[in-house]
């Protein structure tokens, strides 16, 4: 049961550990922005937790007629945060590599660039992916939780521990608190 959390931390040469840490750095840290840091490590168990059991699920299809590779590292987590902040913005188009193209097709594209990561699993980013896409249409409401229940939650340890440690940027759970964060 343990490994449906740890392979995220799994990494097997320096490239996919770097590769994994600038993923972590962009995506993560824009998606911790948005929902503060409560919610952004609930939902990072939650996302690595339905990411393993759609990986699994989909591994005993897909494994019948081609051998699949392991899941491991912070991709799928990194894929569902993405998928969820497309799903949910608010921006029709973008620039992606200097083409405009709709939001929603980024996480997409993103996939198929990271197939070329080496020791990145396609079926484990597909399941990330999936399970962002899920949450952020709304089929996973049961994960969320209101501002007020995160606001009590950065009151406790370890999140009132963090708050506390200089250097480290702490994102309430509150949006009023996250807007005045930004302004001051």
């Amino acid at each position: 049961v343990h490994r449906l959390v740890t392979y995220i931390f799994v990494y097997e040469d320096l490239i996919s550990l770097t590769c994994g840490a600038i993923i972590i750095w962009y995506f993560a840290g824009s998606f911790e922005k948005n929902v503060g840091t409560v919610k952004h490590c609930f939902l990072t168990v939650a996302f690595a937790v339905l990411s393993a059991l759609l990986y699994l699920l989909l591994e005993t299809v897909v494994s019948r007629a081609s051998e699949v590779e392991d899941a491991k590292g912070f991709m799928p987590v990194a894929f569902a945060t993405l998928g969820v902040s497309t799903t949910r913005s608010r921006m029709k188009r973008t620039l992606f590599f200097g083409v405009r193209v709709p939001v929603v097709l980024v996480p997409w594209f993103m996939l198929c660039i990271a197939w070329f990561i080496p020791g990145s699993s396609l079926l484990s980013n597909l399941s990330g992916l999936l399970a962002g896409e899920a949450y952020g249409l709304g089929y996973c409401f049961c994960l969320d939780f209101s501002e007020s229940v995160g606001s009590k939650l950065d009151r406790v340890f370890p999140f009132s521990l963090l708050r506390r440690i200089p250097g480290l940027k702490y994102i309430p759970g509150s949006l009023a608190e996250r807007r005045a964060l930004e302004n001051s």
